[in-house]
This record gives C-alpha cells, sequence and structure tokens, in this order.
C-alpha cells in the first residue's frame, strides 16, 4: 500500500516555494534547483506567482510538493498567529484542495520549549499538518549563521562583544542556509524522512557565546573586550514594558520584543530531552560552520576596504 500522499510516477516533481525572500528560503531554492526540481517561487513580491498568504489562495497550477520557509518576521503576537499558522493554515487548504501530496515545512527548534506566542503558532500548524492527508517533514534547524553575526562589525570597531549572564548560558549547532537547503531538498525523496518531525543542526561541537568571541578574536588579530549583560537586568525590562503596555500599544510591543530576547539569552537551540539541553543528541548536517561564515565575512570586509575588486 503507498504510504500517506506518495507521489508515484512523477519523474520531475513540481514544487511550490513559499518564502523564497529569506536567507532560509534562498538556500532552499538553490538546493531544491541543483537536486533538479521544477521549482516555483510564490509570495506577495519578486515571485514568479503573486499570492498573498495572509487570504485563501486560489492558484490554479498544479504541483506535486509543498516547500514552506515563511516565517512571522517580529515574532510578535499578532504577526506570529498570522503568519506562522493562519498563511500556512491557507497554504495547508490549497494544497490539500489541489492535490499537492507533501508539504516540507521549515519549523524552528525553540517550539520543543515553547514560551512565546511565535512559538505556540508554529506548533499549532504543526499539529494541523500532522493530522492532514498529506506526506510532512516538519524540519526545526538551530540557530542561522546570520542570527550569530550580527556583532562582527561591533568588534571590528573595538566594540566589546555582548553576552548575557556568564556567556555560557547558551549554546547551539549552528547551520548554514546552504546545508539547511540541501537537507530540506534531501526531504523531498527520502522516505526516512517522510512523516517526521527532523530537529537537525549544523557540524561539529555545540558552541557557546564565549566561543563565538574568542573565534572573532583570533580571525580580526585583535583582543576583544567581553560586556557581561545581567540577565535580570532583562527581566527588569520586560516587566516594565509589559506594565506600560497595558496603557501603550507600543510598549506592549517592546514588551513582546523584549520577552523574546531574554528567551534566547537563556535558552539553547539544542535538543531539550524534557530535563536539559542535550548537544549529543542533537542530530548534525552539512560541512559550513559558523567560523567558516566568520573566516569569509572579515576576508570580503577586509578585500573591500583595500579595494580588491576581485571580490565582486
Amino acid at each position: 500500500m503507498p504510504e500517506k500522499g506518495s507521489l508515484t510516477g512523477v519523474s520531475v516533481k513540481r514544487i511550490a516555494l513559499f518564502g523564497a525572500t529569506g536567507t532560509a528560503g534562498r538556500g532552499a531554492f538553490r538546493a531544491l534547483k541543483v537536486a533538479g526540481y521544477d521549482v516555483t517561487c510564490i509570495g506577495r513580491r519578486d515571485a514568479q506567482i503573486i499570492a498573498d498568504v495572509t487570504q485563501p489562495l486560489e492558484i490554479a497550477e498544479k504541483f506535486d510538493v509543498v516547500v514552506s520557509c515563511l516565517a512571522s518576521r517580529s515574532g510578535s503576537t499578532d504577526d506570529a498567529w498570522a503568519i506562522d499558522h493562519l498563511a500556512h493554515l491557507n497554504i495547508l487548504a490549497w494544497a490539500e484542495d489541489t492535490g499537492v501530496g507533501q508539504f516540507i515545512l521549515l519549523s524552528a527548534i525553540c517550539v520543543q520549549k515553547p514560551k512565546l506566542p511565535f512559538q505556540q503558532a508554529k506548533l499549532a500548524f504543526e499539529a494541523a499538518l500532522t493530522q492532514s492527508t498529506l506526506t510532512y517533514s516538519i524540519v526545526r534547524p538551530t540557530a542561522f549563521f546570520k542570527s550569530l553575526s550580527g556583532q562582527i562589525d561591533r568588534v571590528r570597531r573595538r566594540k566589546p562583544f555582548l553576552v548575557f549572564g556568564d556567556g555560557t548560558l547558551t549554546a547551539c549547532k549552528p547551520i548554514s542556509d546552504d546545508d539547511l537547503g540541501r537537507f530540506i531538498a534531501q526531504c523531498v525523496d527520502d522516505l526516512t524522512l517522510h512523516n517526521q518531525v527532523l530537529p537537525i543542526g549544523g557540524p561539529g561541537d555545540a558552541i557557546t557565546p564565549l566561543d563565538q568571541a574568542a573565534a572573532l578574536s583570533a580571525f580580526l588579530g585583535q583582543p576583544i573586550r567581553i560586556k557581561r549583560v545581567p540577565v535580570a537586568m532583562m527581566r527588569i525590562i520586560y516587566h516594565g514594558l509589559r506594565i506600560a503596555g497595558f496603557v501603550s500599544s507600543k510598549a506592549a510591543a517592546k514588551a513582546d520584543l523584549a520577552r523574546i530576547g531574554h528567551y534566547y539569552a537563556t535558552e539553547s537551540m539544542l535538543v531539550w530531552d524534557g530535563a536539559r539541553y542535550d548537544a549529543d543528541v542533537t542530530p548534525s548536517t552539512g560541512t559550513e560552520t559558523l567560523f567558516d561564515y566568520y573566516a569569509q565575512v572579515i576576508a570580503d570586509d577586509t578585500s573591500v576596504q583595500r579595494g580588491d575588486h576581485s571580490v565582486f
């Protein structure tokens, strides 16, 4: 008996890619094209098919597989439920109505310990997807390179590298956009990845913020000062904004962001076993490391500063 939503007899699968404008989406697009699939990007702008995912979809073209890399931009309550949940429900309804057989969802590893609205929204859609008629793969990556690279310019200007607590409160196995894209592409035809929730990280050991600072110091060839931000201060800021949020929508929005910041400052992006985060059981894939990325970014910036046009 064929598995649920199996796609037998299809020579070149047609893939509808949502969220292709983000860095993860672009990585997925590249990998899917290299793998030989027929990929169509669907979105509000800069896409082959223009569609508003916040409304019921009316797309006449037929596809075999949906890949969604959509995610709310801010993670705020309204944005999360509009994109991480409702928009995905619209995509799922369209997929089921038009005979799509498979849905590959880019989620996030942090939903395993949900404390934030966007995590609840993602989990609500994950539940809907697993109960649908489609074959599914739910990919939950750890941290992205881009999210861990925001302080490169700061330390180049000899400003301190900011860490929360002692700099070892959290750890992750960062994954590159291209390694993640290749894993997503693998989900299309690898039966062992079907109807599975798939936490995934990049290669190598888990790293802490202090590890990141040490690597940047080595690549830049200069000592880096560390500024430790007390986690308690973040809690105080959040609670102050939350109270102000009862009378100010702007304060309420800032409280949402402060709450998200506190979460990422205190929670590791690794597999959570119910009692602790475990780097050893967090699956790894790919070949590109965060420190490789740091070295490349710094080398490219140095080439630009000295006028080496060969980088363009």
